[in-house]
């Protein structure tokens, strides 16, 4: 019987994780995580645990702003905004070009571009949560805190 081989994205984040000292491994789940409600229930965690990653178009730059929130809660754009800038809507091209990622399997590590990064303080809530690794298979567990660790990321209120 041959393993399933790993998609190239999660590959991609699979060795970003590697490299930064992460000691947790891609998941490659048997459905898709694509939405933050198929994660969990694959993962048979709570939807709040499901670190979902939310892609703008900030108008300024063009730049790609990842905001990286709970799955059980909406970003709000207007507090996004006040903390990086006027934001437009992100469609898939964008997204694809900017993270090198498809929707559904933006991960919060190994852009092809480095995006502004903004993590949702509500991830805190949970000891442990579940980050999208570059494929709407692939997923990766980590606590809040490698979460900041891994991106750097301020942690702020956009919810």
């Amino acid at each position: 019987m041959s393993e399933t081989p790993m998609p190239d994205g999660a590959r991609r984040v699979a060795e970003k994780l590697a490299e930064l000292g992460h000691p947790h491994e891609v998941v490659l789940l048997p459905v898709t995580g694509r939405t933050a409600a198929d994660a969990a229930a694959a993962l048979g965690v709570e939807l709040g645990q499901i670190a979902k990653s939310i892609v703008f178009r900030r108008r300024s730059d063009d730049a790609a702003v990842l905001v990286v929130t709970s799955g059980d809660l909406r970003v709000d754009e207007k507090k996004v905004a006040a903390l990086v800038g006027t934001l437009g809507r992100a469609d898939a091209d964008f997204v694809k070009a900017a993270t090198g990622f498809s929707i559904g399997g933006v991960s919060p590590v190994a852009h092809a571009k480095p995006p502004v990064v903004l993590l949702d303080r509500e991830l805190f809530r949970f000891g442990q949560v579940w980050a999208a690794a570059g494929h709407p298979y692939a997923v990766f567990p980590l606590s809040p805190d490698e979460l900041v660790a891994l991106t750097g990321a301020p942690v702020e209120d956009v919810t």
